[in-house]
């Protein structure tokens, strides 16, 4: 099962994130805040207070929104290379 480890804020809408297969790297969660548990996370002030849950292993929010960590994975492999986005995931 894949799992967030580590986070931590770069910029703007951008986390450098831990996975528990060793993997790492920046998501920009810009795009990704749309509907009612997300768009409050366009104040930056309100999005650099995540944390990673020590239930569900990835990253949450206040207001109790959070994102899968295989989509948080799958974003990151996309941003560093798109090219590579629809090879399958190895857990």
């Amino acid at each position: 099962m894949l799992e967030i480890t580590g986070a931590e804020y770069v910029e703007d809408y951008k986390i450098r994130l831990r996975f528990n297969n060793d993997q790492a790297g920046v998501v920009d969660l810009k795009d990704a805040l749309w509907g009612p548990m997300f768009e409050p996370l366009r104040d930056l002030s309100a999005f650099k207070r995540f944390r990673v849950s020590e239930v569900l292993h990835t990253l949450c929010w206040e207001n109790d929104a959070d994102f899968a960590p295989e989509f948080l994975y799958d974003k990151m492999v996309e941003e560093a290379h798109p090219a590579d986005a629809a090879a399958p995931r190895i857990s």
